[in-house]
């Protein structure tokens, strides 16, 4: 007889969230601002500037409502911490190639009423807001998916476990959902102006020092596959 084990990655996850919101309470001064914002129900896409590798898991618990599949890099799922990340619901992508797979599979996952997370930077940054990918915009408009923007702020601070003992602070802010109305074949014009739009709307949920300068001639192409963390 064949054993079912689908409870297992829905277990895990929300008993590291559990944990981990328990950790953030009583070693770091840890704030969430929005989580009304958050749906109840249907796709939602949660996209967030990153500073840290532990961003996944620190918005996963700052979402709560929500269990989040992370699109994560590839790298990721060989070795030792392939178990975990595949148990905690995350799915892969290449960073710096057309990934057609993990544009397919966000998109069955959104169809199916799940919330997936996506690092439009593509990587982590020391504080300031770089540019979006275009891939995150994409899948939005294919999927006519939400996109709840969200910022966090101090996570950069966390170098080591020892910078615990200075109960850093940590903030997650999330805002309002915007709303996506589906396209299934995008033009380069509408994907630049939800990317725009989205980068907007996380900047403006980060204090200023966290904000850099942004033009439209920066936004990657969506075809490079780097909507991922870097971690």
């Amino acid at each position: 007889m064949r054993l079912n084990f689908d409870w297992w990655p829905p277990f895990l996850y929300w008993s590291l969230t559990s944990v981990l919101r328990f950790l953030l309470v009583s070693l770091t001064r840890w704030r969430v601002r929005g989580r009304e914002n958050v749906p109840t129900e249907g796709p939602v896409i949660v996209v967030a500037n990153h500073l840290n590798i532990a961003d996944p898991v620190i918005l996963g618990a700052a979402v709560l409502k929500r269990r989040i599949r992370f699109m994560a890099k590839v790298e990721l799922f060989k070795g030792p911490l392939d178990f975990i990340v595949r148990s905690w619901g995350a799915f892969p992508v290449r960073r710096f190639e057309a990934d057609i797979r993990a544009l397919i599979a966000a998109e069955r996952l959104l169809s199916a009423g799940w919330t997936i997370g996506m690092f439009p930077e593509g990587t982590r940054s020391s504080r300031e807001l770089g540019s979006f990918h275009r891939g995150t915009a994409l899948i939005a408009l294919r999927t006519g998916a939400p996109v709840l923007p969200c910022a966090i702020t101090g996570t950069q601070l966390l170098r080591n476990p020892l910078h615990l003992l200075r109960r850093p602070a940590f903030t997650v802010v999330i805002g309002e959902p915007i709303a996506v109305e589906q396209v299934r074949k995008p033009t380069e014009e509408q994907v630049s102006e939800l990317t725009e739009q989205m980068w907007a709307a996380v900047a403006s949920l980060l204090p200023p020092e966290y904000v850099g300068s942004y033009t439209g001639g920066e936004v990657q192409q969506a075809s490079n596959g780097r909507d991922c963390p870097r971690e």
